[in-house]
């Protein structure tokens, strides 16, 4: 199959780009909606509650073209290059899921200090998950240190987190909740949140 352009995506009738500017941190979640669950949710209120810039995709329900990172280019999009352009460092919030992983955060893209930093708050916030930013424990494909995905861009570069399933409420364990946001994930947010907040920005 040949995928669309970002471009194209972005045209399709029931995606959503969303773009707010507000600090120099900023927040991404461009695989949002009914492709990546929760991630747009996740990043939206971690940069509300910290005052960070986000940026967001979010796709209907059922979607499944699912671009690589790589083809996420700024060129394509006048929202996502203002956005880029405007924040010095990032986090981009992904969603995944690979057997013996379920309860593993992992942290990649090219800012490891920023990893290390965000890693802490987050190992605080979850201590029943095991958060991971050695990239050397990070399966390849899930690193986001190639130099054109977007968590690389801004000048400060960023952190590429990938969430498994249940953190973001999306797994067997909370089946029988019936709050859009369970507390699993209403934890990542508060240790995002504090993480972004204590940043330092220059």
């Amino acid at each position: 199959m040949t995928l669309p352009t970002f471009a194209e995506v972005l045209d399709t009738p029931g995606v959503v780009e969303e773009s707010e500017l507000r600090s120099r941190f900023g927040v991404m979640a461009y695989h949002g909606g009914g492709l990546e669950t929760m991630t747009d949710v996740i990043a939206r209120a971690a940069a509300e509650r910290a005052g960070a810039s986000y940026y967001g995709v979010v796709h209907p329900e059922g979607w499944t073209v699912h671009l690589p990172s790589t083809r996420v280019r700024p060129s394509q999009s006048a929202r996502l290059r203002a956005f880029v352009d405007h924040v010095d460092v990032v986090v981009t919030v992904h969603g995944f899921g690979r057997r013996g992983l379920f309860t593993s955060l992992l942290l990649g893209g090219t800012n490891r200090e920023l990893a290390g930093h965000v890693a802490g708050h987050l190992r605080t916030a979850l201590p029943a998950y095991d958060i991971v930013d050695d990239l050397d424990r990070i399966p390849t494909e899930l690193r986001g240190v190639h130099p054109d995905n977007p968590v690389n861009v801004p000048r400060g570069a960023g952190v590429q987190i990938e969430l498994p399933p249940r953190v973001r409420g999306s797994s067997p364990l909370w089946w029988d909740w019936h709050e859009p946001i369970v507390p699993h994930t209403r934890s990542l947010i508060d240790g995002l949140a504090r993480a972004i907040s204590s940043w330092p920005l220059d």
